[in-house]
Formats: C-alpha cells, sequence, structure tokens
C-alpha cells in the first residue's frame, strides 16, 4: 500500500490525544498519589484534621467524581454550588476516559491495518508520526510550564474560565467548602508535573522506539 500522509496524521494525533488522556487518568485513578501528599504538603498541620480525615473525604469526593457514588466529603462541609462544580468536574472526567478509549481504539485499528499491510504511513517533514505527536506536546507543555513558573495562579484562573465558562462555583469559599483546604495550589502543581512527566515520557520514548524500528528495517 503506498504510504498515506492522512494516515500519519491520524497517528500523531491519536498518539498525542493517547498519551496525554492517559497521563491525567493517572492521578485521578491513583489514590496512592494523593495520599504521599497528605504528609508532603503538611495537611494534618495545615487544616487541623488527621489522615483519616482527610482520605475520607478525598475519597468520597473521588467516589462521586469516577464512579457516581452519592457525593460527600466525609466529614468536611460542603455548599449546593461545590457540589454543582464538581458535577461538572465529573463530565470533564468522564471526556477524559473517552477520549481515551476512541484513542486507544484508533491506534489498535491503526496497528491491525499496519500488520496486515493494509496502511502504510508516508514520514511528514522527514519525521516519523511519533516524533511529531512528541514535538507538539512537548511545545504546549513548555508554554504552559513557563507560564505556571511565572503565575501559576493566573493559569489555574484561566484554565477554569475555559473549561468552566461563565461559571463561578469554581472558586470555593473554605469556610463553606472545606474540601478545598485539603487540595491545595501545590497538589494541583504536583499533580500537573506528574502529567507533564507521563505524557511527555510515553510519547518520546514512543518517538524513539519507532525510530530505531524504521533503522532496523532500512538495514
Amino acid at each position: 500500500m503506498k504510504p498515506s500522509r492522512t494516515l500519519s496524521v491520524l497517528l500523531a494525533a491519536a498518539l498525542a490525544v493517547f498519551f496525554l488522556t492517559a497521563a491525567i487518568a493517572v492521578p485521578i485513578l491513583c489514590r496512592p498519589f494523593y495520599y504521599g501528599q497528605i504528609d508532603a504538603l503538611g495537611l494534618p498541620a495545615a487544616t487541623g484534621w488527621d489522615e483519616q480525615t482527610i482520605r475520607t473525604a478525598y475519597d468520597e469526593v473521588m467516589d462521586y467524581l469516577v464512579f457516581g457514588a452519592p457525593f460527600g466529603t466525609g466529614a468536611l462541609r460542603w455548599s449546593a454550588s461545590g457540589q454543582a462544580h464538581f458535577a461538572d468536574c465529573r463530565a470533564l472526567f468522564r471526556l477524559d476516559f473517552a477520549l481515551l478509549a476512541v484513542s486507544a481504539a484508533v491506534l489498535l485499528a491503526l496497528a491491525v491495518l499496519y500488520r496486515l499491510r493494509r496502511a502504510a504511513f508516508r514520514p511528514l517533514a522527514g519525521r516519523r508520526p511519533a516524533f511529531w505527536a512528541a514535538a507538539g506536546l512537548t511545545a504546549v507543555f513548555l508554554l504552559l510550564a513557563a507560564w505556571a513558573a511565572a503565575d501559576f495562579t493566573g493559569l489555574f484562573t484561566v484554565f477554569h474560565r475555559v473549561f468552566f465558562p461563565g461559571k463561578t462555583n469554581w472558586v470555593f469559599d473554605p469556610r463553606t467548602d472545606e474540601i478545598i483546604r485539603i487540595l491545595p495550589e501545590a497538589f494541583w502543581a504536583r499533580a500537573g508535573a506528574l502529567v507533564l512527566a507521563l505524557c511527555l515520557g510515553g510519547l518520546w520514548l514512543t518517538a524513539l522506539a519507532a525510530h530505531r524500528l524504521g533503522r532496523r528495517k532500512k538495514a
């Protein structure tokens, strides 16, 4: 089959979406990541709540976001406005999982077609699709990292205005929605760093593997 530029663009896009959504899913689904931040961020001392209280509150919120369990925050107070924001977050979580599933299906389909020699990928400007997926997201992440380093609060605010347009319920009052006290900005910064490392690490390893495989075939 003649190598296709269109399939190469599709492959690059699917790789970028897959690794990004998979990386985002890790801190969502891997609760030990949050548990490890409780002592690291000094949350018991900062909030006055013991570790078990903090874990229970976090677990109840995540059960709601991921599994659709009834909303709750353990022993911590919450408001209807706060619950409404978490309902919006649940929709975004489901979107991430859906995009992860779709991109995985696309990659599987392309792999099968390639294996059956019914699909071939044309290099884009002399580079393989995996390289462009990695390079594209690297450029985006570098810009976001520079912004976060200069003004994390500003980036955090713009992020919420983009993904929650026209809403202000993401601005929590810690007196009525105590959950925000166990989810400080430092935690989100660390979660973002984890997503960045997993996403870019996976993409660049894939690009390297594709490059070496291509060289072996030429040899």
